[in-house]
């Protein structure tokens, strides 16, 4: 399997903006509900559990646990426009401190190296020629 490759420093520009802090190493950014406490991420326009608009952009912590994954064995439909040739990669859900789960590919596609309740850290790839996503990678001990 082909590791994804690291980015440069600084990296380019984002599949999306507000996606993660400027801060090194990289942070996701959630939003956090003033009015009921609910985290979600991205950082959305209005609370899914409450529809308040008043929404403040935190930084998670840089490290989480993996919560659930899967290999994704076979090229996604459009919209995907990742690179090419297509190559498995891992995706799984990041439990950042109960406050969230996110979503997110893992640098890792090795079935015998993937671990329900390993530690990871966020890091930032190349998801295609020029442009960064963020991943999540095991934390060395």
């Amino acid at each position: 399997m082909t590791p994804l490759a690291p980015p440069p420093s600084p990296p380019g520009p984002a599949v999306a903006d507000g996606l993660w802090s400027d801060s090194d190493p990289p942070r996701l950014l959630a939003g956090c509900c003033r009015d009921c406490g609910a985290y979600s991420f991205p950082v959305p326009d209005a609370c899914a559990r409450c529809s308040s608009v008043d929404i403040a952009a935190e930084n998670l912590p840089p490290t989480g646990t993996l919560w659930t994954w899967t290999v994704q064995r076979f090229q996604p439909k459009e919209p995907f426009d990742g690179a090419e040739p297509f190559a498995p990669y891992g995706v799984g859900y990041v439990d950042f401190g109960g406050k969230v789960l996110v979503e997110g590919r893992l640098v890792e596609s090795d079935p015998r190296r993937l671990a329900i309740g390993m530690r990871v850290e966020t890091c930032l790839v190349m998801y295609r020629p020029g442009t960064y996503t963020y991943a999540f990678r095991e934390v060395q001990p």
